[in-house]
C-alpha cells in the first residue's frame, strides 16, 4: 500500500538514528547519566520524530500543509520538512489528468423521448489549495455536478442534435461544468459523449421513418429521370417528324444492331423492306419536301 509522505530517506535516516542510539548506549552505559543514558534517548526521539517531520511528495502531488489549522504552505514536488504535531499535512493532491465514467439513464430530451447517455470527464486539479479547502471531496462533487449538467443539457437539447451534432454537446457540457467546479480549483479539460441510447421501439419507428424518407427521395428522383426521358423522346419525335428519313435510317439501325449483337433471324414484312429501301426513303423525302413548298 502506498501512504502518502513515506519516503525511503526518512526511513533510511530513522534506521540510522536507532543504531547510533544502540552504539552510544552500548559503549557509553557505563559513562554518566548524559552519555549512557540521556544521548541514546535523544537519538531514539530523533528517530521516531524524523518519518513525521521529513515528508516526500511526487513529481505529480502537492501537499496541503495546516499550522495551528491555518493554511501554512504548499509543498511539493520532492522532500519537504514540517514541525511535528504542529503542522499537519491535511491533503495530498493529485494534479495528474483524472478521468471520471458518468451516465444519465431515463432522461428525458426536450421533444420528450427518454435517452441513456454514458460520457466521460477529463478533469485536473489547477489550484491544490481551494481543491483541499474549498470542499469536502471535491471527487465526488465532480461526479455530482457531470451527471447534472448532463441531465440539464439533455432536457435542453432535442434527441437528433444529441445524434448528430456530438462536438457541439461536447463542448457544451465542458463548458457548463468547468463554469461549476472553476471555484474548486478544478479544470474540465474535455468531455466525451460514448453512447446515445433510446428505447428499442422508438428506434423501430426511427428506421422505419428514415427508410420511407429514402423511398420518398428515390421516387423523386425516377421521376424526374421519367420526365427527362419523356421530354428527351418528344424532342426526337419532333425531328422525327419532320425528317421522315431519319426515322427510317434509325428503324434500319435497330435492325443491324439487333442482328449483329444477338444473332438472331428477323422476319420482315416485304411493306416494310419496301419502306427501307433507298429510293422510297428518297421518294418519301421529295414528296415531303414537295408538301414543305408553298402552293
Amino acid at each position: 500500500m502506498n501512504i502518502p509522505g513515506t519516503n525511503a530517506p526518512a526511513n533510511l535516516i530513522a534506521i540510522l538514528w536507532l543504531l547510533a542510539a544502540l552504539v552510544v548506549g552500548f559503549f557509553a552505559h557505563d559513562a554518566g547519566l548524559v552519555l549512557g543514558y540521556l544521548l541514546p534517548a535523544l537519538l531514539v526521539l530523533a528517530a521516531v520524530l524524523t518519518p513525521m517531520s521529513l515528508l516526500m511528495a511526487k513529481q505529480w502531488e502537492k501537499a496541503v500543509v495546516l499550522r495551528f489549522g491555518k493554511l501554512h504552505a504548499t509543498r511539493g514536488p520532492g522532500l519537504f520538512a514540517i514541525v511535528p504535531f504542529i503542522d499537519q499535512v491535511t491533503a495530498w493532491i493529485d494534479q495528474r489528468i483524472q478521468t471520471i465514467e458518468f451516465n444519465a439513464e431515463q432522461a428525458l430530451t426536450k421533444d420528450t423521448v427518454p435517452a441513456n447517455i454514458d460520457a466521460i470527464l477529463f478533469w485536473q486539479v489547477h489550484d491544490p489549495q481551494r481543491a483541499a479547502l474549498e470542499i469536502t471531496d471535491y471527487r465526488s462533487a465532480i461526479l455530482r455536478v457531470a451527471q447534472t449538467s448532463l441531465r440539464e443539457m439533455i432536457g435542453a437539447s432535442p434527441l437528433s442534435a444529441l445524434m448528430s451534432e456530438r462536438k457541439v454537446a461536447d463542448q457544451q457540457l465542458r463548458e457548463e461544468i468547468g463554469r461549476k467546479t472553476a471555484d474548486w480549483g478544478v479544470s474540465a479539460i474535455s468531455v466525451e459523449i460514448r453512447d446515445v441510447a433510446i428505447p428499442a421501439q422508438l428506434q423501430d419507428a426511427m428506421s422505419r421513418q428514415a427508410q420511407a424518407e429514402r423511398e420518398k427521395a428515390a421516387r423523386v428522383i425516377l421521376s424526374a429521370a421519367e420526365a427527362e426521358i419523356a421530354q428527351k423522346f418528344l424532342e426526337a419525335a419532333n425531328i422525327y417528324g419532320q425528317h421522315p428519313a431519319a426515322l427510317q435510317l434509325r428503324a434500319m439501325n435497330i435492325v443491324y444492331e439487333t442482328t449483329k449483337e444477338r444473332g438472331a433471324t428477323i422476319l420482315i414484312p416485304s411493306a416494310m423492306v419496301d419502306s427501307m429501301n433507298p429510293g422510297g426513303i428518297l421518294g418519301l423525302t421529295s414528296n415531303a419536301a414537295a408538301v414543305a413548298l408553298p402552293a
